[in-house]
C-alpha cells in the first residue's frame, strides 16, 4: 500500500516522516519552495530527540495512481477542493485536518472517506523542513471510517501509523472525537491574532473560555456529540507531551503559522465559523466566534503578522458584537 499525503506541512510532513520511517512506501505531495527543497534535499525532520533528512519521494501534484493507494489529505480545510480536484476519485481519502466538513465535503465525490482526529503539535516555516514537538511520541491519530464505523482499511492504516513514532487508535465515532477538537481549535483564532494565553488568569484564556462556552451551547442545541477534555486526556496520557527542541522556537499552532507565514488564508471558516454555521442554523447566537472568524480572516487578508493585534482591541469588538445581538 502507497500512502500519498497530500499537504506536507506540519502535519502531513510528520506523518509521512514516519510511515516513511515504518517502512511504507510514501509519496509527499507539495508546492513551490517546499517541494523544491523535498525533490533536492529530502525532508528534515526535528523532534526533540533527533533529526533526520529523510529522502522521501514529492511531487508537486497529482501522479499516476495505484490500485493500492491512499491518499491522506492533510492540507488546510480551505484548500481542501482544490487539493483533491485531481485524483481519481475510486482512492480512499483520510482527511487529517482540523475541522469536522471535510469529510462531508470529500464525500460529495469519493466514496471511501475516512475521519482522522489528529492532536499532532508540529510547525513548518521553512521549506523542507518540519519539527515535530512531542515526546514520546510525535502524535495521536484516531481514525474510523465516515461517517461512523470501523473498517479493514482502517484498521490497516491505524497498524501501519503505529509503526513508528505515532499513537493510533481506530475509534467507530471519529466525528465525535473531531468535534471535540474542534471545541479545542477555536483557540486558534485567538492565538493568531493577540498571542496565545500565558495562564488561567489570562484574559486571552478568558475570550477562549468564552468562545468554547458559545460554540459547547451550540452542538447541545444541535444535538452533536463531542468528546470531552477528561476523556481526552484520560486516553493522551504523556504519550504526545510538548518539548523543547533545542535550537528550535516553538511558535504558534496552524491559524498562526499561516500568519507567520503570510499565506493570505487562515482556516478560521471551518473552526470558528463552523460554530457560527451551526448557531445559524439553530437559532443561537455566535457573536464570540463570529468576530473571532471575522477578525482572523481579515488579518490573514491583509497579511498581519500573528499577535500584532491588541488583546483589549479585540475584547472591545466582542463585547460592542455581544450587545448589538442582545438588543
Amino acid at each position: 500500500m502507497r500512502y500519498i499525503v497530500i499537504g506536507a506541512g506540519a502535519v502531513g510532513g510528520t506523518i509521512g516522516a514516519r510511515l516513511h520511517q515504518g517502512g511504507h512506501d510514501v509519496l509527499l505531495i507539495a508546492r513551490g519552495a517546499h517541494y523544491e527543497a523535498l525533490k533536492s534535499d529530502g525532508l528534515r525532520l526535528i523532534t526533540p530527540e533527533t533529526t533526520e533528512t529523510l529522502d522521501i519521494p514529492a511531487a508537486d501534484g497529482p501522479v499516476p495512481a495505484r490500485d493500492d493507494d491512499v491518499l491522506i489529505l492533510a492540507t488546510k480545510s480551505q484548500d481542501t477542493i482544490a487539493a483533491l480536484a485531481d485524483w481519481p476519485t475510486d482512492l480512499p481519502v483520510v482527511c487529517a485536518q482540523n475541522g469536522v466538513d471535510n469529510e462531508r465535503m470529500v464525500l460529495r465525490r469519493f466514496s471511501r472517506v475516512y475521519g482522522m482526529c489528529v492532536w499532532l503539535p508540529a510547525q513548518h516555516l521553512e521549506p523542507g523542513v518540519v519539527a515535530a514537538h512531542a515526546y514520546p511520541y510525535s502524535g495521536m491519530l484516531h481514525v474510523g471510517h465516515y461517517p461512523h464505523g470501523v473498517d479493514d482499511l482502517a484498521t490497516r492504516i491505524v497498524t501501519d501509523l503505529g509503526k513508528r513514532g505515532l499513537v493510533a487508535r481506530t475509534v467507530p465515532d471519529v466525528m465525535r472525537w473531531k468535534h471535540g477538537k474542534l471545541l479545542g481549535n477555536l483557540a486558534n483564532a485567538v492565538e493568531a491574532l493577540v498571542g496565545h494565553p500565558d495562564g488561567p488568569v489570562d484574559g486571552r484564556a478568558a475570550v477562549v473560555d468564552r468562545a468554547r462556552a458559545e460554540a459547547m451551547d451550540v452542538l447541545d442545541k444541535a444535538g452533536i456529540a463531542y468528546s470531552t477534555p477528561e476523556e481526552e486526556r484520560e486516553v493522551r496520557g504523556h504519550q504526545v507531551d510538548v518539548r523543547p527542541i533545542e535550537g528550535v522556537d516553538r511558535g504558534g499552532g496552524s491559524s498562526w503559522q499561516s500568519l507567520a507565514r503570510a499565506s493570505g488564508s487562515i482556516e478560521a471558516d471551518y473552526l470558528n465559523g463552523e460554530i457560527v454555521l451551526q448557531g445559524r442554523l439553530h437559532g443561537v447566537p455566535t457573536p464570540v466566534n463570529e468576530v473571532l472568524r471575522r477578525e482572523a480572516n481579515r488579518h490573514a487578508r491583509e497579511k498581519l503578522p500573528p499577535a500584532s493585534m491588541p488583546l483589549e482591541t479585540l475584547v472591545g469588538l466582542i463585547d460592542e458584537r455581544c450587545a448589538a445581538e442582545s438588543r
